[in-house]
């Protein structure tokens, strides 16, 4: 009975053992009450690390002279919001992948590190588009410039070597909404032949009813005439007036209507295409800036040329340009507005082989710049199979005296003429043309020429000098260093900006808005990179 009773006491002693533990283990939590009252709002800067990104570009934009910026509004009317939290905000929503104006300002009203910026200020997504495409256009070189002597004014760069490159970015555009030059131009011609046909059935109807317009004046537009659309305007008020008073032809009436309603619209037109074209071989219809340019996929799309030019990977210099051609045409237009920022040139240059022409190495000689540009075969140049080839020019045996060079089969190729070329930027080359007087019979020929004709060869001496000094710069020790610089200096940024920000889209339309996207993408790069400088 003593151990049943025993049994039972430490049975119940032990279910309040139990019941006492579950009671220590419970949960608890912290107070939470979303009525609780606040005497004072809580200070944003308080919330912010001291060595978090944001503060250093608040820091950094602080100490620029936005005094260009600020003279773009007008005395009188309402209060603005002050362009230099606009600035702020825009720059670090590009640092944050936020390139919309409407995500911009969601930003404004949910993140704290915007609020920050703003101080609590919320302008609407209208107003941060009008500020970023409107404003900026006129002072965004200027703002990127202070940034840059910035830099240069806290040692981050020093100016001696630059490193430049190019890519393509594309085009707020449909790539199946394109203009092409040869359509244009094609389509003109067929309107031209309609007109022309009609204006020589009005002329004809003219003889059988002896009708007199005077002074020869259908005959002007002769098959040899290719009328544009004030000339045709001009005849045909000159038609207009003559048929007016006069028992004239039913069908002459028709056929000038026809050319009034048909003919003269499409020819403006096309005329205004050819105008916006302005010698290139396409443009977007949506962005009649953009270009078609071929993507690295092998898409054509509607895109601009982007050049850079960087040291330590900070953007220093960015252009943007239309032109198809390879970056080598924009070369020295780049290499001004780098001049125009810090009033001389660097050092040295260093590129790849798109940048390797006689232009651009003459404009570094004339600059006193070092030259260590690449050119099309630096490369090839080291192969086996180049210094081996008996069928490049670079191989043929050359005679002095008789200024001859010697094909595989031993057949002279003689001088014949200077040929001058014209590059995009009016630049003037010179090659003294050689050719073969026979290859008939020569076994060698289906292995040594193309085409119909004798080989023939072009030496230009000028650039082949600037490609000896190229060539020596290039392979000399800092050359080696250079080269290998090169390719962990310029192309990270580009790597940065397209994939780590994921901008392989330019959001505005028009070069000049492009230009803006562009100098907000290499202001919010450089300040990217100053946290890391501070570490």
């Amino acid at each position: 009975m003593a151990n049943e009773q025993r049994n039972i006491f430490n049975e119940q002693e032990s279910q309040v053992n139990l019941r006492r533990k579950k009671e220590k283990c419970a949960p608890v939590f912290k107070d939470y009450n979303q009525s609780q009252l606040m005497l004072l709002p809580p200070d944003l800067a308080s919330l912010i690390p001291c060595n978090h990104l944001v503060r250093v570009l608040n820091s950094t934009i602080d100490g620029l002279d936005l005094q260009p910026l600020i003279d773009t509004y007008e005395g009188g009317g309402a209060s603005a919001y002050h362009p230099k939290m606009l600035l702020k905000v825009i720059i670090y929503a590009y640092i944050n992948k936020i390139y919309t104006s409407r995500s911009i300002s969601k930003a404004l009203r949910q993140d704290i590190h915007f609020m920050w910026l703003s101080c609590m200020s919320n302008p609407d997504f209208r107003t941060i588009n009008n500020f970023r495409s409107g404003r900026l256009q006129k002072v965004i070189d200027r703002i990127f410039t202070d940034t840059v002597l910035y830099l240069l004014d806290h040692s981050y760069i020093n100016l001696k070597e630059y490193f430049v490159d190019g890519t393509k970015i594309r085009a707020d555009n449909n790539k199946h909404k394109v203009v092409w030059a040869k359509n244009t131009k094609r389509y003109k011609e067929m309107v031209q032949g309609k007109i022309q046909e009609r204006l020589k059935e009005i002329e004809r109807l003219n003889n059988e009813e002896n009708l007199h317009y005077g002074d020869r004046d259908l005959e002007e537009l002769g098959e040899d005439i290719a009328p544009n659309s004030e000339d045709l305007k001009e005849h045909i008020k000159r038609i207009n007036d003559k048929i007016k008073d006069i028992q004239s032809p039913r069908r002459c009436k028709t056929i000038v209507k026809e050319l009034e309603r048909d003919c003269l619209p499409k020819l403006e037109h096309y005329e205004e295409q050819e105008k916006i074209l302005a010698g290139r071989n396409s443009y977007g219809k949506t962005d009649p800036d953009s270009t078609v340019f071929y993507s690295k996929d092998g898409q054509l799309l509607p895109s601009y040329n982007v050049l850079i030019g960087t040291q330590n990977q900070f953007i220093i210099n960015y252009s943007l340009n239309q032109r198809k051609a390879s970056e080598s045409d924009a070369f020295i237009k780049h290499m001004e507005k780098l001049h125009q920022i810090f009033n001389h040139f660097p050092d040295s240059v260093t590129g790849d082989a798109g940048f390797g022409s006689e232009e651009n190495y003459a404009y570094l000689a004339e600059n006193h710049i070092d030259n260590y540009l690449k050119y099309k075969t630096f490369r090839l140049e080291k192969t086996r199979k180049f210094r081996t080839d008996p069928y490049r020019k670079e191989n043929f045996a050359y005679n002095k005296k008789t200024d001859t060079y010697s094909c595989p089969n031993g057949r002279q190729l003689v001088f014949r003429e200077i040929k001058k070329k014209r590059t995009a930027n009016n630049y003037f080359t010179f090659s003294r043309f050689y050719q073969s007087e026979n290859c008939s019979n020569c076994p060698l020929a289906i292995h040594c020429k193309r085409g119909e004709g004798p080989r023939s060869i072009q030496i230009n001496t000028t650039l082949d000098y600037y490609q000896n000094q190229a060539r020596e710069n290039l392979n000399s020790e800092r050359g080696i260093q250079l080269r290998k610089r090169r390719s962990s200096d310029v192309e990270p940024p580009f790597a940065d900006i397209k994939y780590n920000q994921g901008y392989q889209r330019i959001r505005l339309r028009g070069q000049k808005k492009a230009n803006v996207e562009l100098g907000l993408l290499s202001i919010a790069h450089n300040m990217k990179k100053l946290p890391q400088r501070y570490n």
